[in-house]
């Protein structure tokens, strides 16, 4: 009988100590709170796909919290506040989301260097001028190059669309 309580309380004390860990271990990495239901961190996930847009994603993972499906993206950086770029790819998680999932998306967030997280909301404002970005890069494509663009060359060496530039 007292070899069976020392166990039981052993067993409480390490599953204490083990919520105590996660819970930790979520705040360090920022991980949103609610169920993960979707993830391309641990294992490659597969793509979402848009039909209205005909573009496709993922996301780093999807968490349902609150009735709500929020995608999240990890960025790498210090930055204090949400970059442009970084919010038109989040915008299209969330359009993808919407899409694929069947439902309204609220917000989306961005993590950066796990230190920094906003929730940035997918309003009508960002709707118009995601659908706006995706129609001027489709004019690119079909005229095979681009307009003047604000230059970073840093980010030139990596982009995708550097073949279309002047």
């Amino acid at each position: 009988m007292i070899l069976l309580f020392v166990f039981s309380f052993v067993f409480l004390l390490l599953s204490k100590i083990l919520k105590i860990n996660v819970e930790n271990t979520k705040e360090r990495h920022k991980i949103q709170d609610g169920k993960i239901e979707y993830s391309d961190l641990d294992k490659p996930a597969k793509s979402l796909f848009s039909k209205k847009y005909r573009i496709s994603g993922k996301p780093d993972y999807i968490v349902k919290k609150g009735g709500n499906i929020i995608p999240v993206e990890l960025k790498s950086g210090n930055y204090n506040t949400p970059q442009k770029n970084h919010i038109f790819q989040l915008a299209a998680y969330c359009h993808l989301v919407e899409e694929n999932y069947g439902v309204f998306v609220p917000y989306g967030v961005l993590v950066y260097n796990n230190s920094y997280s906003f929730n940035i909301k997918f309003d009508p404002s960002i709707r118009f001028e995601l659908e706006n970005t995706i129609v001027k890069m489709r004019n690119i494509l079909k005229k095979g190059k681009t307009d003047s663009v604000n230059i970073d060359y840093n980010k030139c060496k990596t982009c995708s669309m550097k073949k279309y530039c002047k």
